[in-house]
Formats: C-alpha cells, sequence, structure tokens
C-alpha cells in the first residue's frame, strides 16, 4: 500500500494535509464540548449563574457545528483523492497491460487483469477515501482524550483500559481469522470472472452442444466458493458491532458504578466536583471507545484492501520481458530474415522451434506449411516479437528486432493473426485501425481486396455496425475483414497467420492475387493448412517438429520433401472438387 501511496501527486499531498488539518479542527471541537458540558452540569447543580447554561450551551452548538463543517470539508477532499487517485490508477494498469508481451499476458490471465484492473482499484479507493480519515482521527481522538482525562480518578482509567484491551484483543482475533479470506476473495473473484467470461464468449458452442448445464455447475462452484468466503468474512466481521456495543455500554456501567461509590464515600463539598468529573470521564470515555470503533473498522476494511494493492503491485512492477529497442539504422527494406532462432513458450520444457534460418527478401512471398502443432504461429509471431526468441535471432530490414523500438518496427508490419480480431464500432474503424490513416478512399480499395465490398454494402456500408468481436459476420466475412485491416496498412511486410482458412478456394484465390498485386515490393509471409493457398508462393518452408524439413517451390518440395508430398497427397481429393 506505501508503494501504490507514492504514486500520490504533489496536488494530492496537499489535499491530504489540508484534510488533515481539518481532521484536527474536528477532534480539538469534538474534545472540546466536554469542557463546556463540565460547565453546565456545575451551574445546573447551583454553582454558577443560571444565564450562563445559555452560553457554554452555545458554545457547545458552535463546536458540533464547527465539527459537522469539518467533517464535510474533510470527506470533499479525501473523496477527491481518492477518485483522482483510482482514476490515475486504473489508467497506469492499462498502459501496462498495453506493453505487456503475451508472455506477461498469459502470466496473469485476461480474467485476473480486468478484476485488477476493477475491483482492487476499487477497494483501494475505498481505503483512501474513508479509511485514511478513520486512521488518522481515530488514534489522535484516543491519545487526546487520555491525556484530556489524566490524572483524575485512578479507577475510571482502570475501566477504560480494561475496556481498550478488550476491543483490541477482539480486533485481533476477527482480523486473524478473516485476513487468510480476503487472499482468497480475490484470487477466487478472478476465477469467477474467468468463468462468467467463458460463458458469454463460447455461448454458441455451449448452447449447439447442449453443455448448460454442465457450464451452470461449473460458474455455481465458482459462485459458491466465493460466496462462502464472503459470508465467513461477513458474519466474523459483524461480530465487531455487538462486542463494540458491549465494550461501550459496559464502560459506562463501570463509569456510573464506580462514579457512584466514589460520590458515596465523598465529602459533601467534593460531591458536585466528583459527579461533574464523571459526566466529563463519561463523554471522553465514549470518545475513547468511538475511536476504537473506528480502528475496527479499518482493520475490517484495510487487509482487502492491502491485497488488492498487492495485486496491483505485481502488475504494476512486472518488468516487461520484452523491452524497446534503442533503435538502428536500417540498411535494407521488406527483409526478414531467421538465423538459427530456436524458442520455447515460459515455463516450457522442450523448444517449439529449433535452429530455424531462412530469409525473405523484398517483394518476394514465402509460405509455411506443416502439420497442426509444428510451430507456424510460433514462427511468425517472433516477427513482431510478440514474444522473444530463446536463442539466435531475428532481423527485420537488417536490423535484430530487439533494436528496433516496438513502434517503428509495428509500423513496418501488417499482421492478421490466426484468431481473428475485430472490435465494436463500425467497419471503417475496423479497417483504418490505428495508425493505418488509410483514409475513405484506402478503406474502399482494402474492402475491395479483401473481396468484402459486397456484404459490407449489405451491412449498411462503411459506417456499418461491428458487434463487438465481429458477433454479427460469419467467420469467413470476419476473415476478410481482418485482411483489408491489413491492407490498408502501407507496410513493407505482410503477417499472414492462416488468414485464409475460411475462405472458400475460389474467394481465397482472389484474395491472394488482389493482395499480390496490392503488395507488390513488399514481402508476404504466409502461413497456410491448404496447399493451393501456398502453392504459388516463391518460397515455401516444411516445418516438423518445430524444424525445418524441406524449402523450394511447390514442384520442388513434391520431388525432395516427403512430408509436403504426403500432405499435397491428403489434399488433392479436396483440391480437385474445388
Amino acid at each position: 500500500m506505501f508503494s501504490l501511496m507514492k504514486r500520490l501527486n504533489a496536488k494530492e499531498w496537499l489535499w491530504a494535509l489540508v484534510g488533515i488539518a481539518f481532521i484536527i479542527g474536528q477532534i480539538f471541537l469534538d474534545l472540546k464540548m466536554p469542557d463546556y458540558m463540565q460547565e453546565v452540569t456545575l451551574i445546573a447543580q447551583g454553582q454558577g449563574e443560571l444565564a450562563k447554561i445559555w452560553i457554554n450551551g452555545g458554545y457547545m452548538l458552535a463546536c458540533a457545528f464547527g465539527s459537522m463543517v469539518c467533517s464535510v470539508v474533510t470527506s470533499f477532499f479525501f473523496v477527491r483523492i481518492g477518485a483522482d487517485f483510482s482514476a490515475r490508477l486504473r489508467r497506469q494498469l492499462y498502459e501496462k497491460v498495453q506493453s505487456f508481451s503475451l508472455a506477461e499476458i498469459n502470466a496473469f490471465s485476461t480474467a485476473s487483469l480486468i478484476t485488477r484492473s476493477t475491483n482492487d482499484v476499487q477497494q483501494v479507493q475505498g481505503l483512501i477515501t474513508t479509511g485514511l480519515q478513520m486512521a488518522i482521527k481515530a488514534p489522535v481522538t484516543a491519545v487526546w482524550a487520555i491525556f484530556k482525562i489524566a490524572g483524575k480518578q485512578w479507577q475510571w482509567a482502570l475501566s477504560v483500559a480494561i475496556a481498550v484491551v478488550f476491543m483490541l484483543l477482539s480486533i485481533a482475533v476477527v482480523i486473524g481469522m478473516v485476513s487468510p479470506k480476503f487472499v482468497r476473495m480475490q484470487k477466487m473473484t478472478d476465477a469467477l470472472n474467468a468463468s462468467a467470461r467463458e460463458n458469454l464468449s463460447g455461448l454458441r458452442v455451449i448452447r449447439a452442444y447442449n453443455a448448460e448445464e454442465y457450464q451452470e455447475k461449473k460458474f455455481e462452484r465458482a459462485n459458491h466458493d466465493l460466496t462462502k468466503a464472503n459470508l465467513f468474512a461477513g458474519r466474523m466481521l459483524s461480530l465487531m458491532s455487538p462486542v463494540m456495543s458491549l465494550a461501550m455500554n459496559g464502560l459506562t456501567l463501570a463509569i456510573y458504578w464506580i462514579g457512584a461509590v466514589l460520590l458515596n464515600s465523598a465529602t459533601p463539598e467534593n460531591t458536585m466536583t466528583l459527579f461533574s468529573d464523571m459526566v466529563v470521564y463519561l463523554s471522553y470515555g465514549m470518545q475513547i471507545v468511538s475511536a476504537f470503533m473506528m480502528l475496527a473498522v479499518i482493520f475490517m476494511t484495510a487487509p482487502r484492501a492491502l491485497v488488492s494493492a498487492k495485486r496491483i503491485n505485481e502488475v504494476l512492477h512486472t518488468k516487461e520481458s520484452i523491452s524497446d529497442g534503442a533503435g538502428a539504422e536500417c540498411s535494407e527494406t521488406g527483409t526478414v530474415e531467421f538465423r538459427n532462432v530456436s524458442f520455447r513458450y515460459p515455463g516450457a520444457e522442450e523448444d517449439v522451434l529449433t535452429d530455424i534460418s531462412f530469409r525473405a527478401e523484398s517483394g518476394k512471398t514465402v509460405a509455411i506449411v506443416g502439420a497442426t502443432g509444428s510451430g507456424k504461429s510460433s514462427l511468425i509471431r517472433l516477427i513482431p516479437r510478440l514474444y522473444d526468441v530463446t536463442g539466435g535471432e531475428v532481423l527485420v530490414d537488417g536490423v535484430n528486432v530487439r533494436e528496433h523500438k516496438k513502434r517503428e518496427l509495428m509500423k513496418r508490419i501488417a499482421y492478421v493473426p490466426q484468431r481473428t480480431e475485430l472490435f465494436s464500432g463500425d467497419v471503417a474503424f475496423n479497417v483504418d485501425f490505428g495508425d493505418n490513416g488509410a483514409g475513405e478512399t484506402g478503406i474502399q480499395e482494402a474492402l475491395s481486396v479483401s473481396q468484402s465490398s459486397e456484404f459490407v454494402e449489405k451491412c449498411g456500408g462503411i459506417h456499418g455496425r461491428v458487434a463487438q468481436n465481429g458477433s454479427n459476420f460469419s467467420g469467413g466475412q470476419k476473415q476478410r475483414l481482418a485482411i483489408a485491416r491489413a491492407a490498408a496498412r502501407s507496410a513493407e511486410i505482410y503477417l499472414f497467420d492462416d488468414a485464409f482458412s475460411a475462405l472458400d478456394f475460389r474467394t481465397d484465390a482472389a484474395v491472394r492475387a488482389a493482395i499480390k498485386q496490392k503488395t507488390e515490393g513488399s514481402t508476404r509471409i504466409i502461413v497456410a493448412q491448404r496447399i493451393s493457398t501456398v502453392r504459388d508462393a516463391d518460397e515455401i518452408l516444411v516445418l516438423e517438429d518445430g524444424t525445418i524439413v524441406g524449402r523450394g517451390t511447390h514442384d520442388e518440395l513434391l520431388r525432395s520433401c516427403p512430408t509436403y508430398a504426403e500432405i499435397v497427397k491428403s489434399q488433392e481429393g479436396e483440391e480437385r472438387s474445388a
């Protein structure tokens, strides 16, 4: 939590200091009222002019009003600090996540990152908004009140001390039992979010396989675990209220009982003073108990907020595995070269790619084929540095990708991933995405290249609606819009990771022909399963178990690579029918 607090800016620290000043003012006014109450008590017993009751009563009302004003002003400043700080914290989390590679994303999981950016930030905001006020007010009030009553009857002091010790022990027991639950509750919230997200994103598959009951039970397990933990924590924390009431009422009874004993044994001339002391002591005793009740509230809310703060810090302090390069002069344009590249995923025991070497020249098409799991997608992800190699080096335009600035590297590349991603908005937004800068003419041209113009016109043109994740389009239509997004970019290198798999043979051929014409002079690297997609490539690489077992043109590989020939043979019937 202290690490997070360092992120408060100068203005927020100033607001906090002003808020603390008003808290001190509120405490002073609250503790001043018993002094006037003592005067009123003495006057009521005949030790002073009756008219002074109105004066002292007026002072008490003024103190109460001043305390209320201080409380309102304090709340204003701390609520403002909490709101501004949480907004900045969410932005910092978002920016940090944006800098993550896929390795860091997978390490945290999407559901956990969402929880940390929302629920965890909200917990921290609540602690700042109310917890800090109480954390300052409670100990200052308790210490100040103890000094105010110091030197009076030791019996009353002992009763207050017993009440305070009782409350502290109760708080320690409850917090000791609840704190471990708070750690688990945030992880359970992650699991619940993951289950809900999975159900919503996979709704069509769930219904198609009549798996609603199974998914409901899966969600119910996560929901039940979180509910059970919440109930346990809530029940334990709810014990604090009756415990505090017991302490407060017990202290009141003790002060009155001790006062009655003292009054019975007091001399007549000390009776009135002793009675007024008892009234004042009771008031200060209640202030002390109230201060410890505030501490109890802090101890109830702080553990979960501290867990949330730790989870937020885990994200903010995560060191990116892929750091930005210094930037370098490029001696070439549009070239991609792999030099003895090996790669394994974080935490994996074996390499996915081993000793991969090839060079893609500008203006050429290089295709990569192989069985499922042979490492095709892993290879292509190394070019835009979605992952970094574990051995060897990848060069773009003659420079190691580690030396490129990330932003400059991505400007050179147009990438169509294996899994199509569309964003809620309209067609124009999805095609002219990021820094493409295509404009309306460029959008229309890109749609034409990807053979998307016809269905886009039917859905309302380039300003037609795109639902979240493109759910109002078919798989093939989404894939063509993703290809259009790449075509709208003036890039040196075009990467297609199985980007034609959802297209029929005729559309596939038309799209590839249009892309070749549109990207003439640029390098094209295509990952594909279908031989028809890669048949006309300038060079075809055949992967098997993460190594290159063949390279050459289609005809050369038919003669020299059994793996490639086997793939071709398995698809001959399908291609002949097409």
